[in-house]
């Protein structure tokens, strides 16, 4: 490392010593947070990668620059059985981990004040790893990425993320005029907090930068000036720059992490009627291109936060909607583990008692932005989910009981059309994750 990394890496870790980051109390717990710990994990980030579901009893994982240790708490409360080890060069910063995970009753984890560069010499491998809000902070995001990579077992998965130049472009702006100013010349503290605090009051609220930055509600928060207006070594980047660098580290991408986020149809009044060029066109970029041009059209998302793996170790999955028959004669199917929570088996059989539509997504928000809904009976196809894994022939023979004359015909139901309807309901749930579906080997 030469001298000016050397020299940035130290302001970065001085600035994480003196405001540990994130700054929440100890006792606060993610454990209700259902779209968290959806990220959070590896059973989410493995399905997408391989089709398959994953037990996480034994597991490995590892936060890589996990700060006081809030999002370790959460891979440990995502990942029930899971052994959690979390390093950050910032020596304040690991205390405070470690006192959080003992606080919650965590024993199988463990904390080392460590630079992401020197994973090796933990001398352990890894099943997941989990590195947010980190990569762009470092002066090679590729050193980070190939340091992780060099730690990870063959078929694991890394989870990190880089800034959006695009989304982040006006606060960029802001750090260009605190250093013009010599704000962050060395850590900044609270006087430069103040200073920053003191010019965005004295702006126009109309003026652009204010406009766009600005929140009254949040000037009190130290929080806000040390992750934005004043964050060291803080860099932006775009969609083909990250892919450039996951090539440079010898890593293929997996999925963006808000996969259903970066849906480029979605952006369109009518996805089924779009401009001939468009029409022709889309159907043929490719995944770069199309999250490329999703950030040029709409750029929304803070992070660029992806998964990816070992070259070779992401093997292709034959979408659900492409099966035969036979592969779901042989399908094994999922609740999310992240469904699997107190009350809301409860809510479930409340709809289906009094005939009420079940809103599912209330309970995991994070892959729809539109309210997804399954009318009393389908919910109740479902309802042996919450129990265990269930063979799809045994979800038909269910609604074949729950329904077994044709509500159109009053003929009975067929076996034929009680495949169909099952399929259709799986195939709709299973592109937001609520069900995970698993074709026999």
């Amino acid at each position: 490392m030469d001298s000016q990394a050397a020299e940035i890496k130290e302001k970065v870790r001085q600035q994480f010593d003196t405001g540990p980051y994130p700054r929440i109390p100890v006792d606060q717990t993610p454990k209700d947070d259902a779209n968290n710990l959806f990220i959070h994990s590896l059973v989410t980030a493995y399905y997408l990668k391989n089709q398959k579901v994953i037990e996480t009893e034994g597991k490995v994982i590892l936060d890589a620059g996990c700060g006081t240790g809030y999002k370790a708490l959460a891979l440990a409360e995502a990942n029930p059985k899971a052994k959690i080890v979390g390093i950050d060069f910032s020596e304040e910063s690991v205390k405070l981990a470690r006192q959080r995970l003992e606080y919650h009753g965590f024993e199988n984890a463990e904390f080392h004040t460590l630079a992401i560069e020197d994973l090796p010499s933990l001398g352990l491998q890894f099943d997941y790893i989990n590195n947010d809000d980190v990569l762009y902070l470092l002066a090679d995001p590729v050193a980070g990425l190939q340091a992780m990579k060099s730690v990870l077992k063959p078929e694991g998965i890394i989870r990190s993320n880089l800034h959006s130049s695009l989304q982040r472009v006006h606060y960029y702006r802001c750090q260009e005029v605190f250093k013009m100013m010599g704000l962050m010349d060395d850590n900044p503290r609270e006087f430069e907090i103040e200073v920053v605090r003191d010019v965005m009051n004295s702006l126009k609220d109309n003026t652009h930068l204010k406009a766009n930055t600005w929140n009254p509600q949040k000037a009190q928060s130290e929080e806000l000036y040390l992750a934005n207006y004043l964050l060291v070594n803080d860099k932006g980047y775009t969609i083909p720059e990250m892919f450039s660098i996951l090539r440079a580290a010898g890593l293929e991408f997996i999925n963006m992490v808000a996969f259903n986020g970066w849906d480029l149809m979605e952006l369109f009044k009518e996805p089924n009627n779009l401009p001939a060029f468009l029409g022709m066109s889309l159907p043929n970029i490719s995944v770069e291109e199309r999250l490329h041009l999703f950030e040029l059209l709409h750029p929304v998302h803070r992070l660029l936060d992806f998964w990816c793996g070992h070259p070779d170790s992401v093997h292709p999955v034959v979408p659900v909607a492409e099966w035969t028959e036979s592969d779901w004669e042989g399908a094994t199917v999922h609740l999310h583990p992240q469904l699997r929570r107190t009350g809301v088996k409860a809510d479930l059989i409340n709809c289906i008692a009094s005939y009420k539509a079940f809103e599912i997504s209330r309970y995991l928000t994070l892959t729809t932005n539109e309210p997804i809904w399954i009318d009393s009976t389908k919910a109740a196809c479902l309802l042996a989910l919450w129990e265990q894994a269930q063979p799809f022939p045994s979800l038909v023979e269910r609604w074949l009981k729950i329904r077994p004359i044709d509500p159109v015909t009053l003929e009975p139901m067929s076996q034929d059309k009680a495949f169909v309807e099952v399929k259709q309901l799986l195939t709709s749930l299973e592109v937001f994750l609520y069900v995970l579906l698993e074709r026999s080997a």
